[in-house]
């Protein structure tokens, strides 16, 4: 009997063996997770959970009871040591798990500060999983202070959970503007004016000299001279693919495991999705850091598994949550050369339309959700949009869909 082993139970391990089942793959499926709870959502790690209005069963992606109905072989707090490709075995502890097919969706891990700066200080966090967030919880009390290391959309998230709790927040990034690799000036005022007006102290252009501290953080120096005084501090400077078990055994690798069109890596019975892995697009090759991602990606490999032979084609799509402002963001905007501005309802509302010549890119709307579904079917359809109705708040969006 076909057996399908997958490493990594979060979004994408989930969703691809729900994938198999649902499209009626009958060989064995095992699911192996670090962690000692279920494979569960992300996201709201730094903002509902944190804030209280989540409880844990709620981030759940699938009930628990839904693995072994569909006969899936959840292996929880489990940790593989290595893959022994010749014999096609996983190893895990003192125990060998074999495999027809092996999924790698190990995600990613986040970026640490080296402990030479006081990285490895007691409340020092980063934001990635269910302990990270556990662990720095009982610190979000009103008039505590926190630092936030990096001005990208998880620096801010955090920033926006801690404002509303009413902490003394202050984020510092190095480059001069805050979302300066992934977004274009026009989105980072919008969310550098609403974070002050809540309050919170960025500060652009300024790194992290060092933090300081005797055991436990106490302050930070940074690299224009100032220093402060901090109670914990929140590390958001980028992650990075995991892929250290796909190098030792021997895996090709480019900026993440390297798979084809369909999701093999270099050895034909092994596959990667999601975080982790680098594909081919648009004539050269991309990793993708979205739950979008996460999901489509794997169930397309569960797909080819089961014999589709189909070819992953991204449609990329995100979004953020900060205060009472969702922005969601449609298409990749790398290369674009022009910003169109669509004024929204009022304050707090607008879209930026991300243009490389004539042809659209990317849309970020923030509380604009019309905006958002116009510019991803455009996008995803690879149609573009006249900039003169795009700018122009009285013009109904639908005529673009029309053109």
């Amino acid at each position: 009997m076909t057996h399908v082993v997958v490493i990594g139970a979060g979004q994408a391990g989930s969703s691809l063996v729900a994938k198999l089942r649902n499209g009626g793959f009958e060989g064995q499926v095992t699911l192996i997770g670090e962690e000692p709870v279920p494979p569960y959502q992300r996201p709201p790690l730094s903002k509902k959970y944190l804030l209280g209005e989540m409880e844990l069963e709620r981030l759940y992606l699938r009930p628990e009871s839904f693995y072994e109905e569909n006969d899936i072989d959840l292996r929880l707090a489990a940790q593989v040591s290595g893959i022994d490709r010749a014999a096609q075995e996983v190893i895990l502890g003192e125990t060998r798990v074999g495999y027809d097919h092996l999924v790698l969706t190990t995600g990613s891990t986040p970026r640490r500060l080296p402990a030479a700066i006081g990285g490895a200080l007691d409340g020092v966090f980063v934001v990635r999983d269910l302990k990270d967030v556990d662990a720095m919880e009982p610190g979000f009390g009103p008039g505590k202070r926190v630092l936030i290391v990096g001005g990208g959309y998880i620096g801010l998230e955090a920033a926006a959970v801690a404002a509303s709790k009413g902490l003394q927040v202050v984020l510092v990034e190095m480059a001069d503007r805050i979302l300066q690799r992934v977004a274009a000036p026009e989105t980072s005022d919008f969310f550098r004016d609403l974070h002050q007006g809540h309050g919170v102290d960025i500060r652009e252009g300024v790194g992290l000299e060092t933090l300081l501290g005797d055991g436990h953080v106490s302050g930070a120096r940074l690299i224009d001279g100032s220093e402060l005084e901090v109670d914990f501090v929140i590390v958001g400077v980028g992650i990075m693919p995991a892929t250290a078990l796909a190098e030792a055994a021997g895996l090709d690798i480019e900026n993440g495991i390297r798979v084809n069109a369909q999701g093999q890596t270099s050895d034909p019975a092994i596959w990667a999705a999601g975080d982790c892995a680098s594909f081919p697009h648009a004539g050269g090759r991309i990793r993708l850091e979205s739950v979008p991602n996460a999901i489509d990606m794997a169930e397309c490999v569960a797909e080819n598994i089961m014999g589709a032979g189909k070819t992953y084609v991204p449609q990329p799509w995100f979004w953020s949550d900060q205060y009472d402002v969702k922005l969601q963001i449609a298409g990749l905007n790398t290369g674009y050369d022009r910003i169109v501005t669509r004024p929204g309802d009022g304050p707090g509302h607008a879209s930026f339309w991300y243009y490389k010549g004539d042809q659209l890119l990317a849309v970020d709307a923030m509380n604009e959700p019309r905006a958002y579904m116009v510019g991803k079917r455009l996008i995803d359809g690879g149609k573009t949009a006249d900039p003169a109705i795009v700018a122009d708040p009285e013009a109904d969006l639908k005529q673009l869909m029309r053109a």
